[in-house]
Parts: C-alpha cells; sequence; structure tokens
C-alpha cells in the first residue's frame, strides 16, 4: 500500500471524519468504506492503490468489513492510536443507538397497543411473503405438480409431527420427489 504512515492531518480530525462517514451511510460497510475512500482521497491522503489494499485485506478478514477497513486506515495514518480511534469511531455511534433503541423497545413492548401493532407488522409482512411467493411460484404451478408438491407437503408434515429432523424430512421429500417423478416445470407462463 502507499501511503505516508505520518500523516499530516490530526488524530483528532481523523477520528472525526471516520465517525462521520461510517456513521452517516446507509447500506453496509461498502457503503461507509466507499465514502471514507472518497473523503481521503479527495483530501490527498489516500491514494487510489492504498484503498484497494486496504479494501482487499479488510474482505479477508472474518466479521465486520468496514471496521478493519476503518482499524487498516487508521493504522496507515496513525499507527495503533489511529487503529483504536478509528474502531472506536467507527462502532461506537451505533453500539449506543443500538443501546438505546434496545431499552426503548424493551420499555415500550409491555404496552397492548404496541403489542396489537408488532402483532399487525407480522401479520403483514407474512402476507407480503406468501403474496411474493404466490405470484414468483405462479407461472410453474400446474395441476400434476400441485397434486406432487401436495403429497411431498403431506409427507413431510407428518414426518415433522412424528418427530424426524429437518434434515431427514428434507432428504425424505427430494427422495420422494425423484420417486413421483414428472417433468420439469416450465419456464414460461402456466398452461
Amino acid at each position: 500500500m502507499t501511503y505516508e504512515r505520518t500523516s499530516n492531518i490530526s488524530l483528532r480530525e481523523f477520528t472525526w471524519i471516520v465517525a462521520r462517514d461510517v456513521n452517516r451511510t446507509l447500506g453496509g460497510g461498502l457503503a461507509s468504506m466507499e465514502l471514507l475512500r472518497r473523503t481521503f482521497v479527495a483530501s490527498g491522503r489516500l491514494d487510489e492503490r492504498g484503498n484497494a489494499g486496504l479494501v482487499a485485506v479488510s474482505r479477508l478478514t472474518p466479521g465486520t468489513n468496514v471496521l478493519a477497513y476503518c482499524v487498516g486506515l487508521g493504522w496507515s495514518m496513525h499507527g495503533w492510536a489511529g487503529a483504536l480511534a478509528a474502531l472506536a469511531a467507527a462502532s461506537l455511534p451505533a453500539a449506543v443507538v443500538v443501546c438505546a433503541l434496545t431499552l426503548a423497545l424493551v420499555r415500550i413492548h409491555e404496552y397492548p397497543i404496541v403489542q396489537m401493532l408488532l402483532a399487525i407488522g407480522v401479520l403483514v409482512a407474512t402476507l407480503l411473503v406468501f403474496s411474493s411467493a404466490v405470484s414468483l411460484l405462479r407461472p410453474y404451478i400446474r395441476r400434476s405438480v400441485l397434486v406432487r408438491a401436495s403429497i411431498i407437503a403431506a409427507v413431510s408434515g407428518a414426518l415433522l409431527l412424528a418427530g424426524v429432523t429437518p434434515v431427514r424430512i428434507l432428504l425424505l421429500s427430494a427422495v420422494l420427489g425423484a420417486a413421483i417423478g414428472g417433468s420439469t416445470p416450465p419456464l414460461g407462463p402456466a398452461e
């Protein structure tokens, strides 16, 4: 990577930029990493090659890639102090918000109106998922396919009620589906 270890930016300013850019983005770590890249490349404190190295290393590490990117960026500009400051700036504000929301949800969950609204939300989400599934499966549903799928579903349900593990149910369903046979569902609209 090409970067100067002795950065022309103070640790305080660097920490503020990391906190600002990481905690104002939506869309996951890649959006935050891109915003940091733009900020530091535009100011001449990081070049594209250095950014590419940071992205590559951050993608290799397990866990949250944006935190690895921030630690690498901090290390490249201010050593250990920069790495720790970047890690804190990237993670602490979101952790505080999550803790505050959790505390609010624990208390607000006790109210009957909130419980009713949550139940309605779950119902609406379930209906939306079901509606999407039906829309996606509609071109493939024919009477012969529907009969086979019903048989497999009935056998799977009976096995589940009998205490058979889900992995065995999936294996048995696959065997049953192969035994029943039939043609592959059409790729076009249902006939």
